[in-house]
Parts: structure tokens; C-alpha cells; sequence
């Protein structure tokens, strides 16, 4: 065993030997093959060179040949193309002094037209200005005379307007005017709201006295006897132009002092409107004071407690023109609903009546309805006759048309 493990141990180390051998021997033979094939391909190389150094040699030389060739044929070529240049160029020149030539005459042409034209064009402008100058100077004449005589009507209408204020102003001066001045614009006011009927002027509010109320406006709802609203129309100038004429010099103390007086003033008629003219039940239990300027009326509103204290203490009520307007207003809404009140009883009458010729109407219907049933029922009873009648015709021979014509005609004769 140990003998064979020799031997096999022997053979493996021969065959490894053999390998390493064969080996060794690979690598020397292509070591060889290498160095003769390095050998070949540097004879190539050196081949390849001596080829490049013939070919760059040969193209040098081309290269030489061509340069010397273009070169000739460039200096011909320039001095071709100067000489065409040369000759354009003097053809040119000959072309342009043509053109010149005609440019400058076409020039002076042109240039003797428009001198013509705007020489033309001058006396036209001229001639338009000259006529458009004297239509415009004289439309500015006639303004100027149309405004003139404007303003000398305006100053015809401040001479009469300047008139009428030194009329006004004597009236407001007058006490007794101021007095007719509000009158007038109360009894204004009342005419454009109510009825001649639904107030009268200068009435005696209390029986058998002589002090007579400006306008009294006859209240709605009373048959029994006239109810009056007294209205008295106040106007106290002095002090409410002694109070503006405070507010423009801007005098605190003298304005309130004006003030004062005003409401002082007011307090005096208020007590004397109510101790001529509010007497229930002849009229109601309180008067109205008109001022009959807004700006007086807004003036008395601004003292504080004024309006409450104459309406609690005095039973007046102050009212300027727009405040009248609307009270009389609310009357004239009165007024119309007594009148509808009024109205609602003779509607009632009528309806009455129409609700009695109604029943008579309906009376009148119903024979007319009975009528028409027993119609109905004669027209029933016709038509199951005449349904019998055409059953029994039914079992009768038709007649030729000729021969029914001719015993029973269409057309019958009138006298037959």
C-alpha cells in the first residue's frame, strides 16, 4: 500500500513536471512567434514611413504647382475684373449726369408750380379770410348789440325789481300792511288746499263779539253745529330784523336780547288769540298762530321750550307756510272721509232697492226657467213622434225622385 501510495505519488509529480514543461515550452514558442511578428511589423512601419515621406514629398511638390498656378490666374483674374470696374464705373458716371441733368429740370418745373399754386392758394386764402373776417366781426357786432340790449333790459328789470323792494320794504314797514301781508299769504294757502265751502275769512269766534279771526276752517264730523279751527296770521318784523341784524354783526347779547323779545312778543299774541278766539264749543279747544315766512317760524323754533310752552300755556299751536300746509292737509283727508260717510248711506239706499229688483229679477227667471221645461218636454214628446212616424215610413216603398218631386214640390206656392 505504501509502495503504490509511492508510485502514484511519483506519477503525480512526473505528470506536474510535464505541465510545467509543457508550459515553459508554450511560452518560449510564443515568446518567438512575438519577436518575429515584432520584427515583421517594424519592417511594415519603416515601409509605411518611406511610403509617407514619398507621398508628402509628391504633395508638396503639387502643392507648390497649384500655388504657382492660382497665383497667375488670380493677377489675370484682377486685372479683368479692374478693367470691368473701370468701365461700369465710367457708365455710371455717364448715367448720373444724365439723371442729374433731368432731376434739375424736373426740379425747376416743379418748383415753378408750386410757386404758381401757392400764389394761387395765397388770394384764395386771402379772399376766405377776408370774407370769413367780416362775417365773424359782423356776427360779434350783433352779440355785442344783442348782449347791450340784454343788459339794458336787465337793468329796466332791476330799476322795477329795485321798485318793488322799496314797496315791500314800505309794506313790512306798515303795521297794518305786515298785517294784510300775512293775511294774504294764509288766505293763499288755504284757497290753493281747501274748498270755498271748508273755510271763511273775518268770523266772529265767540257769539255777540266783534273780534273777528283772521280765516276759521269749518271742521268735519259735527250736524249740529259749526265747529271752527281759528288760524291768525302774526307778522312781528321789527324785532325778528333787529334779531337778524344781531346775528350779522355777530353781537351775542344783543342777539338774545332781540330773541327774547320775539318770544316775548309771541307769548302776548298767543294770550290774546286765545282770549278773543278759542271758545268751545263753538270752536276747538285750541288756535293755530301763522308766521308766514319759513325763516321767521324756524327762528321762533329755535328758542328752546317756545312752541311747547305757547301750545300747554296758551292752547296755540305755532305753524309756518309748510307745517299749515300739512295740518290742512290731514283736514282735507277729513273732509273726504265725511264726504265717503256721507256717501255710504245713499249707496246703502241704492243697494236696497237693487236687492229688491233683484228678487223681482229672480222671480222672472224662474218663469222663464219653467217656460223653457215645459218646451223641453214638448220638444221630447216631437221627437219620439217623429222617431214612430219613421219606423212606420220605413215599411213604405220609396217613390222615384221625379215623382216625389212632383207630388210633394220643394218649393211650395204661398197661396195653396
Amino acid at each position: 500500500m505504501e509502495a503504490w501510495l509511492a508510485t502514484a505519488g511519483l506519477f503525480g509529480g512526473l505528470l506536474l513536471a510535464a505541465a510545467v514543461a509543457a508550459a515553459a515550452l508554450a511560452i518560449v514558442r510564443a515568446a518567438r512567434s512575438a519577436r518575429e511578428s515584432a520584427a515583421a511589423t517594424a519592417n511594415q512601419l519603416e515601409g509605411l514611413a518611406r511610403a509617407q515621406e514619398r507621398g508628402e514629398r509628391v504633395l508638396r511638390e503639387e502643392l507648390a504647382q497649384s500655388r504657382r498656378e492660382l497665383a497667375g490666374q488670380t493677377h489675370h483674374l484682377r486685372e479683368e475684373v479692374g478693367g470691368s470696374l473701370r468701365a461700369v464705373g465710367e457708365t455710371v458716371e455717364k448715367r448720373i449726369d444724365v439723371l442729374r441733368g433731368a432731376v434739375d429740370l424736373r426740379l425747376g418745373q416743379i418748383q415753378q408750380e408750386t410757386q404758381k399754386r401757392l400764389e394761387e392758394m395765397r388770394a384764395t386764402v386771402d379772399e376766405k379770410l377776408q370774407s370769413t373776417l367780416e362775417q365773424r366781426l359782423g356776427a360779434a357786432f350783433q352779440q355785442v348789440s344783442a348782449r347791450l340790449e340784454a343788459v339794458h333790459q336787465g337793468l329796466g328789470e332791476m330799476q322795477t325789481l329795485a321798485v318793488g323792494v322799496g314797496d315791500l320794504k314800505k309794506v313790512l314797514t306798515n303795521v297794518r300792511a305786515r298785517g294784510s301781508f300775512g293775511e294774504a299769504r294764509l288766505e293763499t294757502l288755504l284757497d290753493d288746499t281747501l274748498t270755498a265751502d271748508q273755510w271763511q275769512r273775518q268770523v266772529a269766534m265767540r257769539p255777540g263779539s266783534a273780534e273777528r279771526v283772521d280765516a276759521a276752517v269749518r271742521m268735519p264730523g259735527s250736524d249740529e253745529h259749526e265747529l271752527w279751527l281759528p288760524i291768525d296770521a302774526k307778522f312781528p318784523h321789527e324785532d325778528y330784523e333787529r334779531l337778524l341784524d344781531a346775528h350779522e354783526r355777530g353781537d351775542l347779547e344783543a342777539a338774545e336780547q332781540a330773541s327774547r323779545s320775539l318770544e316775548n312778543r309771541l307769548k302776548q299774541e298767543a294770550r290774546a288769540i286765545r282770549d278773543k278766539y278759542v271758545c268751545p264749543p263753538h270752536t276747538t279747544d285750541f288756535a293755530l298762530l301763522f308766521l308766514p315766512t319759513e325763516s321767521l317760524y324756524a327762528e321762533v323754533l329755535r328758542r328752546p321750550g317756545l312752541f311747547d310752552s305757547l301750545r300747554r300755556d296758551y292752547n296755540v299751536t305755532l305753524a309756518g307756510p309748510t307745517t299749515l300746509l300739512a295740518i290742512l292737509g290731514s283736514l282735507q283727508m277729513g273732509f273726504r272721509t265725511l264726504a265717503i260717510q256721507k256717501r255710504s248711506q245713499e249707496v246703502q239706499q241704492l243697494l236696497g232697492a237693487v236687492k229688491t229688483q233683484f228678487g223681482k229679477f229672480g222671480d222672472l227667471l224662474a218663469g222663464v226657467q219653467k217656460k223653457l221645461d215645459e218646451a223641453s218636454n214638448k220638444i221630447g214628446e216631437a221627437s219620439a213622434k217623429s222617431r214612430y212616424i219613421e219606423r212606420r215610413l220605413n215599411q213604405v216603398q220609396e217613390l222615384p225622385a221625379s215623382e216625389a218631386a212632383a207630388l210633394l214640390p220643394e218649393e211650395l206656392d204661398p197661396e195653396v
